[in-house]
């Protein structure tokens, strides 16, 4: 299922995914880092989402207190918390 999140606290302004069986693909950020944005995108391609989660939670961008990484362990945390409803 594809999913969109409107981060907050980065300079990213969105992040599109699918998630499938837990499984996370098609990453894309709107705005922010291009090449950095598009490596974490190929990173997670294919790994279980709460494995991202967990490697990804919590990172912090310039003292900001998230980070674009951070924003897609939220969006992913959120999507899977959807899916159990």
């Amino acid at each position: 299922m594809k999913y969109g999140y409107k981060t907050s606290g980065t300079c990213s302004r969105y992040i599109e995914f699918d998630l499938t069986d837990g499984i996370v693909s098609g990453v894309a950020f709107q705005g922010g880092c291009n090449g950095n944005l598009k490596a974490i995108g190929k990173l997670v391609e294919g790994q279980k989402a709460e494995d991202v989660i967990e490697r990804i939670k919590g990172v912090d961008c310039g003292g900001r207190g998230t980070s674009c990484g951070d924003q897609l362990a939220r969006a992913l945390t959120a999507a899977l918390e959807a899916d159990n409803k």
